[in-house]
């Protein structure tokens, strides 16, 4: 089959994004944008068959490297192509390098995320990545069937939470634009207390104006006699939603208002069709580490863990990061001299 490199339009990548069976929020156009207003430059990559329908793709996000060193190239869940074609993986490979090279990338990152086993990246040229942007490990819920078989699913003291929220009534609400300096707020303080980054409120702003309206996510936020006690801003493309930021406030914290806001987070994602619930990062350990080790630590990603592994989840693995190097000079000083500090500075992307 002949493949022909073409550059999307945002609509038409957007329908191939959310029919794709790897469909991933961060792949569509509006993420892009998102990121876009905040450092990086979007750029989307397909190819199309004979018919010119387009069959696979990639949004790439373009970065300046520090001191002048190029840019670099990076596909967060991504790209979308069926790896078992060999043939359609190299056509594609061919076109990013293309337009990578074309935007004076020293390297590209790829993220390509779950269920790969089996697939050779290493095959397509390119080599394993020490450091991720996304978080590689995460909690994924079955929220498909009844709420009785969402809720079995559930340890004990979870439910029992949900439960007291709405005992010791906490309103509910999707949250509107209004809202967002009082969810902002109570993000400041997540990130202080568990020690993880937060964006800055120009950043929720966008991604709810982008987001919000075309109905592919929603504001919930929990309150108490008129005291914004905990919110979270939940994501939804096809069978997927994605629980991207939360945050809660240490007053009231016996009204449990982050599990009734968790709660009617999963509702939203449930209406919408998802039937997939990803919270989106745990520590990178396995299991059995997890949960010999959350009560006792607390740094990164373990402050969240506790709270995450009580809604009945499964611990699943993405392939982590991959490197293809297009100026090994510039790599290697990434490698080895300003790879964690730029990565750090990347947040989710």
């Amino acid at each position: 089959m002949v493949f022909e490199p073409v550059t999307p339009p945002p609509d038409a990548w957007d329908v191939f994004v959310t029919a794709h069976p790897r469909a991933h929020l961060l792949q569509l156009s509006a993420w892009g944008e998102l990121k876009g207003a905040f450092g990086w430059r979007p750029v989307c990559v397909g190819l199309a068959d004979s018919g010119g329908a387009l069959i696979a793709g990639v949004q790439l996000l373009l970065r300046r490297l520090p001191f002048r060193l190029g840019w670099l190239a990076y596909a967060p869940y991504g790209p979308l192509v069926d790896w078992s074609d060999t043939a359609q993986v190299n056509a594609l490979v061919a076109a990013v390098d293309h337009t990578a090279r074309q935007h004076g990338a020293a390297f590209l990152k790829i993220e390509p995320g779950y269920d790969l086993d089996g697939v050779d990246i290493a095959a397509h040229g390119f080599v394993p990545s020490p450091q991720t942007v996304q978080p590689p490990r995460t909690v994924v819920l079955d929220i498909g069937g009844d709420e009785d078989s969402i809720l079995a699913r559930m340890n004990q003291g979870t439910r029992r939470n949900i439960r007291k929220s709405d005992k010791y009534e906490v309103a509910i609400r999707e949250g509107t634009r209004d809202d967002l300096a009082s969810f902002s707020t109570l993000l400041a303080e997540t990130g202080s207390r568990s020690e993880f980054g937060v964006h800055i409120p120009a950043y929720y702003r966008q991604a709810f104006d982008l987001f919000v309206p075309p109905g592919r996510a929603a504001l919930i936020m929990g309150s108490y006699d008129g005291q914004d006690l905990a919110g979270v801003m939940v994501y939804a493309v096809g069978r997927w939603a994605w629980y991207i930021s939360g945050a809660s406030t240490d007053r009231e914290r016996q009204r449990m208002a982050s599990y009734g806001v968790q709660w009617a987070a999963i509702q939203w994602a449930r209406a919408r069709g998802a039937v997939y619930y990803d919270m989106y990062g745990v520590p990178d350990a396995d299991a059995d580490v997890l949960e010999t080790q959350f009560s006792e630590r607390h740094d990164g990603l373990w402050g969240v863990y506790r709270f995450k592994r009580g809604w009945g989840g499964e611990i699943i693995r993405s392939v982590g990061a991959w490197d293809r190097v297009y100026n090994r000079i510039v790599y290697r000083a990434y490698r080895l001299v300003i790879d964690r500090l730029v990565i750090g500075r990347m947040g989710n992307a």
